[in-house]
């Protein structure tokens, strides 16, 4: 409030301590039932947290049944691999030979 009065042109000399003694008789200014809960801004850089998923079982294509795709949430770069099979050992290989080679190892999955 004080720094839009000094904006506007206006000399006030007492203006500070005039707004602090505003501020502490005001029952309102004091209330914290009328505050908005501060949300934390999480600071992600490219490919820093990636979202996986499985597709399928598809009928069979040269005996691909299914498609494990990951996606970069920042950019939306997908990634996406068509396998026989849907189990950990898969998805393991799929990470470190198209995610962690190419982009190093996320902070998020």
């Amino acid at each position: 409030m004080a720094a839009k009065v000094l904006q506007s042109g206006f000399y006030w000399p007492s203006i500070f301590k005039d707004a602090r003694e505003f501020v502490s008789q005001c029952d309102e200014c004091l209330s914290k039932r009328n505050e908005i809960p501060q949300k934390f801004v999480l600071e992600v850089e490219l490919f820093d947290i990636w979202g996986i998923d499985s597709m399928g079982p598809f009928p069979p294509s040269y005996s691909f049944k299914y498609i494990l795709v990951a996606v970069e949430y920042v950019s939306k770069w997908v990634e996406a691999l068509a396998t026989t099979t849907s189990d950990a050992k898969i998805v393991l290989q799929f990470l470190r030979k198209h995610i962690f080679t190419r982009f190093r190892v996320p902070k998020g999955l």
